[in-house]
């Protein structure tokens, strides 16, 4: 794994900047730790700057309709509120879109965490066919190039002329904004760590009593002692999308581990049933069939529908599948009166961030 320093959050010309800092000095954003940066991409204004704008930029995709802010939405938490993520020409792909809030503090991107870093997962987007369709890397270069500000950018951003700029460059602005999209700062966060008792209501403060306790969804969605991520980074089977392909799992495993390995990002977007494999598409590991990363429950109100493949439509019933699973896993029905399940949906809303940050 790449080294890192960490980052503290500061204000400048209305965009959350990140520099470097020791581990040891605390981020201003209550609830979270400091943003992971690794040392051979650290954070400067102008490489922000340029990221936001490569963010926003649709002449990045085939048709000229996609961005990356077309899925990652501001006003929707940097989700897009679709069941699956669409791309060119309404093409429509096979999972979710994940929030992009807090994506600086995971240790593996996408739902299988397929790509370790911010910096390899950005690439891919671009030339995947139900996303931005672009034919190769070098196509999204040519049409940097040939813009008369970018040069520009990208010499006051990294010191290269345009002849010398590759895909990593790329990938490196666009992360390095990524790791600006940061909210902390919610009601749960002001009762848990500063002390203000009247942060949550009687309500939220029973749900969150039953998320730590008899529900035990703070085993995956983890809470620490200064700072809460609200999630393991880890990888669990809820038996969503399973039924659609029990029937024909040996036949599945058999073609997946016989795939060629360059196409895995085209394979999980482009086959619906592949992609119910999950994690295990990544290690070829038997006990990894069907487990998609713990997202963080981070502004989790704002990000409906939920699960891998947008197939829970509201924050209940993502309650009270979760609350099933748990059951499962202990042995006996977990079950929560109305009530209950009102304090636990009342605590979840309370993780909404009182500012989040613009694209």
């Amino acid at each position: 794994m790449a080294k890192v320093c960490f980052v503290r959050q500061m204000l400048w010309v209305g965009l959350t900047l990140a520099a470097p800092l020791c581990p040891a000095q605390e981020t201003t954003l209550l609830g979270l730790p400091p943003v992971p940066v690794p040392y051979a991409n650290l954070q400067t204004p102008a490489k922000i700057v340029l990221g936001k704008k490569l963010f926003s930029d649709k002449r990045l995709s085939a048709d000229g309709s996609i961005s990356c802010a077309s899925c990652h939405q501001a006003q929707k938490a940097f989700a897009d509120g679709r069941p699956l993520a669409r791309g060119i020409v309404g093409r429509i792909g096979t999972r979710n879109t994940p929030g992009l809030l807090n994506a600086a503090y995971l240790t593996s991107q996408f739902w299988d965490g397929r790509r370790i870093s911010l910096e390899e997962q950005v690439k891919d987007p671009f030339v995947n066919s139900l996303e931005h369709g672009l034919a190769d890397h070098a196509q999204v270069l040519r049409i940097i190039q040939a813009d008369k500000n970018y040069p520009s950018d990208f010499r006051r951003a990294f010191g290269l002329r345009p002849r010398h700029l590759s895909i990593d460059h790329v990938a490196q602005a666009l992360a390095a904004f990524v790791r600006t999209l940061v909210a902390g700062n919610s009601p749960f966060d002001r009762f848990q760590y500063a002390g203000q008792h009247n942060a949550l209501s009687e309500s939220a403060q029973r749900g969150l009593a039953l998320f730590r306790g008899r529900t035990q969804c703070a085993a995956c969605h983890v809470i620490g002692t200064e700072h809460a991520l609200f999630t393991d980074n880890g990888f669990h089977r809820l038996g969503v999308g399973y039924p659609k392909i029990e029937s024909r799992l040996a036949e599945m495993v058999l073609r997946v581990s016989n795939r060629d390995d360059r196409s895995l990002d085209q394979t999980i977007l482009g086959d619906k049933e592949l992609t119910e494999l999950g994690r295990f598409l990544v290690t070829l590991n038997p006990a990894d069939i069907g487990r998609f990363k713990t997202p963080s429950l981070r502004n989790v109100a704002l990000t409906a529908p939920y699960m891998h493949d947008g197939s829970v439509p509201t924050l209940s019933e993502a309650v009270d599948r979760e609350v099933y699973y748990r059951g499962l896993e202990v042995g006996r029905p977990l079950i929560l009166t109305p009530q209950e399940k009102s304090d636990l949906i009342e605590f979840l809303k309370s993780l909404n961030s009182s500012t989040l940050p613009s694209s």
